[in-house]
């Protein structure tokens, strides 16, 4: 363990410093090599076995997904506080709660994230506020100190690899977080509801101390600014207003987000921190806490956030979601037989559909796509000999119905979260659906070569600000 960096934290066994092990070398190996063989004997039915069962695999998530979404659509599943409730709280009564916030190379947005933080109704004497920095980030440390926040205590991180957010905070954890009970991490451009802490607090009084976590819902205040931002909206609406909040209620696996997730302090040093080479660290987490017999509830306070909106920058971060999703899976199920005992399993189905299924479906739909494209430019007897019997009926149900089914479940999610000028980007999302393949296919190639790089994302490219 290096306790100067606060690198290794976690057991060897849920870290991603190694992304597979021997076995899981020596399985995907072996189903390359039978794939590889049946190629050889025979391509033509190879290729539309697996067109088969990937189009089979299509059909049973999007169903999974859009159930998911019917269960919450009626808000029963989002947990809410009011602003009663949470400002009824005495303040001698309140807890000591840390904020955590990591921040690199970012010297303007300083400043508007203490503006953002510095909303927040609770006392000044029960925050602990550690803004956590590289310490060879001169331009980002200068900007701090010319701001002049007495309030927060500057974190300087040596120098040294990985050089990724949960890097950070594990120092951070391991030598500063002092005698809080919870602990939350905001992002630099977050603008968090002002009375989201005591919300948090208020909802973990309620339950016991198997209620290791609280996940808040995300937006963006730039939503509107173009159709990326659109797109990136619609998205997040649907996976933190229902779908997170349904897979919480049903018992299942809850993947945190990466700002806003509230955790207590006490459970989040038993379970080692965070994982600093995985850089998914959030939903990483999510799953340790659901191994450990711990829940997480998703409550109904809004972080806002700044949606990319440019192409390029975007697909950079999407890639480090999927291929930290990708590092979840292959650490989480290095012993699939005690992941699925400790999980369950339709939470287990769940949590593969959402770690390994969801990048891998994204490049799947590239294929699909294309294939279509060269049917209808070519009309190759080739394609028409790969789609043959119930598989051409299959991907034609597909097509048809499921892309429908999709499109027609953002329509209803924009209805729902009343924000009619989404339903353009609802009714246009197949081409949101092929950025999202580009940057899949870009986390396994970084898998592959650079597994714990961190690809920065750049914040303030907003033109609406931040109102």
């Amino acid at each position: 363990m290096t306790t100067t960096t606060g690198h290794h934290l976690r057991a060897p066994e849920f870290s991603a410093s190694r992304v597979l092990t021997n076995r899981q070398t020596w399985l995907l190996a072996s189903i390359l090599a039978v794939l590889v063989i049946a190629a050889v004997l025979n391509w033509r039915v190879t290729a539309t076995a697996l067109l088969g069962l990937s189009a089979v695999y299509f059909v049973l998530s999007t169903t999974d997904r859009v159930v998911l979404m019917l269960r919450a659509l009626d808000g029963r599943t989002v947990l809410r506080v009011s602003d009663e409730e949470a400002l009824a709280l005495s303040e001698k009564d309140l807890p000591k709660y840390t904020l955590l916030l990591p921040v690199y190379d970012e010297p303007d947005i300083v400043e508007t994230l203490m503006q953002g933080i510095g909303q927040i109704d609770y006392p000044r004497d029960k925050l602990e506020v550690l803004l956590i920095m590289e310490a060879d980030d001169e331009a980002t440390i200068s900007a701090f100190h010319a701001a002049e926040f007495d309030w927060v205590t500057p974190v300087l991180v040596p120098p040294s690899d990985p050089r990724t957010k949960p890097k950070a905070c594990n120092y951070a954890l391991a030598h500063h977080v002092l005698d809080s009970e919870f602990t939350t991490i905001y992002d630099a451009e977050d603008i968090p509801d002002a009375l989201q802490l005591r919300r948090v607090v208020a909802l973990f009084a309620k339950h016991g101390p198997e209620v290791a976590a609280v996940q808040c819902r995300l937006a963006f205040f730039n939503e509107r600014q173009n159709l990326l931002t659109k797109w990136f909206s619609l998205e997040y609406d649907q996976w933190f207003s229902y779908v997170l909040s349904s897979l919480a209620a049903s018992g299942c696996v809850v993947l945190l987000g990466g700002t806003s997730n509230h955790v207590r302090t006490s459970v989040l040093r038993d379970l080692g921190g965070w994982d600093a080479f995985n850089v998914t660290e959030d939903a990483d987490l999510g799953v340790l806490l659901a191994r450990s017999s711990y829940r997480t509830l998703v409550l109904d306070s809004v972080t806002l956030e700044e949606a990319n909106a440019d192409v390029v920058n975007w697909v950079r971060q999407r890639s480090r979601w999927y291929k930290g999703y990708l590092q979840t899976f292959f650490v989480h199920f290095r012993n699939p037989v005690a992941a699925s005992r400790q999980l369950g399993f339709k939470p287990t189905l769940r949590l593969i559909n959402f770690t390994a299924g969801m990048p891998l479906a994204c490049m799947l739909n590239l294929g699909f796509w294309t294939l279509m494209v060269l049917w209808y430019l070519g009309k190759s007897h080739m394609l028409d000999d790969l789609y043959a019997g119930p598989v051409y009926y299959l991907c034609l149900l597909l097509f048809t119905v499921g892309n429908l089914v999709t499109i027609l479940a953002g329509l209803v999610s924009t209805r729902a979260m009343g924000k009619p000028y989404l339903s353009t980007a609802a009714l246009l999302v197949p081409g949101y659906w092929l950025l999202v393949g580009v940057g899949a296919v870009k986390a396994v190639v970084q898998l592959v070569y650079k597994a714990s790089y961190w690809e920065k994302t750049v914040h303030g490219l907003s033109v609406s600000g931040k109102a």
